[in-house]
């Protein structure tokens, strides 16, 4: 067995869920060929990230990649910015759920969600370290080298 690349993601980055999405919210004619379509697709491919993320804390083993970097956001635009969690069972995707909650907990990611606007305390504007309040500046300034 080979090891993981992240390149072997990149095949999930163009089509998640913003297909069913349209279809589903705005369409101005609800076609359900289109929804059931390309809700099974998505749910297709959250189903192959899950079955593949068992045993495993990131996409390529142990180690925090660029391929957890770009898959992670689509699978918090199913939940935060779609809404989608419900209609896609995605509670149900176990091994799934588990790599997301590690993901959310870095401190990076905090803060690049913050930077792109979701959650309460979003960050309006981004110039520099500081618009993140005091405490962000200080923990993201290089430690000294002696």
């Amino acid at each position: 067995m080979r090891p993981c690349d992240g390149d072997d993601f990149a095949f999930l980055l163009p089509r998640p869920l913003p297909p069913p999405r349209h279809f589903y919210n705005y369409a101005p004619v609800k076609i359900e060929y289109a929804i059931d379509r390309f809700t099974m697709e998505t749910k297709r491919q959250l189903d192959v990230l899950d079955k593949h993320l068992e045993g495993k804390h990131f996409l390529c083993g142990d180690e925090y990649t660029i391929a957890d970097m770009a898959v992670w956001p689509w699978i918090l635009c199913c939940e935060k910015f779609y809404n989608a969690s419900e209609f896609l069972q995605m509670e149900s995707y176990v091994h799934l759920r588990a790599w997301r909650e590690r993901i959310a907990a870095r401190p990076a990611t905090k803060r690049g969600i913050r930077v792109n606007g979701f959650g309460p305390d979003a960050v309006v504007e981004r110039h520099s370290r500081a618009d993140f309040g005091e405490d962000a500046a200080t923990a993201a300034a290089p430690a000294a080298v002696p």
